[in-house]
């Protein structure tokens, strides 16, 4: 196989492969009703005007399955902490008890559980369609290699292949999301 298409084969393995971390990211954030820090990735608390990952400014354990407790590094954090959790709208309520804040996860009812599987689906076609648009800006790169003076019938191979990488990668969204699906669905 012509090393251009083997390059642009790399490229799109590459991209797909950050699709799937970018996907897993998204899955994780999705609560399965038990607590984990990662729930509060995605939130940002406003530090001397500037907003910071809630990580940075403070340490978040899990006690237990049901509970977050976060302990932030400075207490004038407390209500900056408490703020961002509320506006982030995860359907978590902050307890502050003047020097940590409690979250308590409550277990999912049968229709939230339904929602959650939803919004898994939706972040896995959101991942398949990534992965689709790489193979189509692969074929597109490929195809175009036809005025460096590639063959047809190395276009043609190389657009096989990235079929079959395409499908590869299809298949590990399917995988994750299935994961976390019985993640969810689980009492």
């Amino acid at each position: 196989m012509n090393d251009l298409i083997k390059l642009q084969l790399e490229d799109a393995s590459d991209s797909m492969q950050k699709a799937i971390s970018h996907t897993e990211s998204e899955l994780t954030k999705i609560r399965a009703g038990k607590a984990m820090p990662s729930m509060l990735d995605g939130i940002n608390v406003d530090y001397y005007g500037t907003p910071t990952p809630l990580s940075q400014v403070g340490s978040i354990n899990t006690p237990d399955s049901r509970s977050l407790v976060i302990q932030p590094w400075e207490k004038s954090l407390l209500g900056a902490i408490e703020k961002a959790i509320i506006d982030s709208n995860i359907g978590l309520n902050p307890q502050n008890d003047g020097n940590i804040i409690r979250l308590a996860v409550p277990p999912l009812t049968e229709e939230r559980r339904k929602e959650l599987v939803r919004k898994v689906k939706d972040e896995a076609e959101k991942g398949k369609v990534a992965i689709r648009n790489i193979r189509k800006d692969a074929n597109d790169g490929i195809k175009k290699l036809k005025n460096d003076g590639v063959s047809e019938d190395e276009i043609k191979v190389g657009e096989g292949e990235v079929q079959k990488l395409t499908d590869s990668f299809i298949v590990k969204v399917d995988k994750l999301a299935e994961a976390k699906e019985k993640d969810i669905m689980t009492v």
